[in-house]
């Protein structure tokens, strides 16, 4: 019984997916690759599926891109700083501990 009730999404995705060829000549633009997701692991026959291709140089893609946003972040919360504390906003104290 339990068995039926996991096969059951398997049914249903494999039905709306369509057709599952394993076809290693056929290769996806680069554009369709980058907005597909992997739903489905197993064929409708329960066979598993060869693992997805890997993208080359995540790291490098990951620093490029995190690295400016990060550097513009901090300029634009540094500016803001600065216009909240010369409009009198928000003024830090300066906090003479003694202790």
């Amino acid at each position: 019984m339990a068995a039926i009730v996991l096969r059951l999404p398997l049914r249903l995705s494999s039905r709306n997916t369509g057709i599952m060829t394993r076809n290693p000549s056929f290769k996806t633009s680069t554009i369709a690759r980058t907005s597909q997701s992997r739903t489905v692991v197993s064929t409708p026959s329960g066979a598993i599926l060869p693992k997805p291709e890997k993208t080359p140089f995540g790291l490098i893609r990951m620093t490029v891109v995190v690295v400016p946003f990060l550097y513009v972040g901090t300029l634009i919360s540094k500016n803001f700083a600065a216009l909240l504390e010369e409009h009198d906003i928000f003024v830090p104290e300066d906090d003479d501990d003694d202790d």
